[in-house]
């Protein structure tokens, strides 16, 4: 399991002309889900996502997480994470999760960070969706679980 982190003042995901998630100060992560993960890449993500210590403390420095500053998740889905970006021009989307197990595991992640955080918003799997972002740095890191 992937996550793109980026640190940032705000966030939104448009579908359809209809905003259907948005955050202000914190986390914009974009979730790619590969064949081989299941719950437990999740919980481990989810757990690192909360814990990673992106955000300054009074000193400047990159001490506190996202439960500390209590700021918003927004949980985006890009399965193109997963692409084998190896060889040629093209990308290859064999390492990533089938659509069912994808769009399971994403939805399971949603409903462990909203148990575990209390400001999550999500994008929509599968659907063709606008994101925006004020990045607040840039601040921007790939974890993987």
């Amino acid at each position: 399991m992937i996550g793109l982190l980026q640190r940032v003042r705000s966030a939104s995901v448009t579908v359809e002309a209809e905003r259907v998630g948005a955050i202000e100060q914190g986390i914009l992560a974009l979730v790619g889900v590969e064949q081989a993960d299941e719950q437990a890449n999740v919980d481990k993500l989810l757990e690192r996502i909360l814990n990673y210590r992106i955000f300054s403390d009074a000193e400047g420095k990159m001490n506190l997480s996202l439960r500390d500053i209590e700021g918003g998740l927004l949980l985006v889905p890009q399965f193109t994470l997963a692409a084998d970006t190896k060889k040629g021009r093209r990308p290859s989307f064999h390492t990533a999760a089938s659509p069912a197990d994808g769009k399971s595991l994403f939805e399971y992640f949603c409903q462990q960070a909203a148990t575990l955080h209390s400001d999550v918003a999500t994008g929509i799997f599968g659907a063709d969706m606008q994101v925006e972002l004020i990045n607040d740095g840039p601040v921007t890191f790939w974890l993987n679980s």
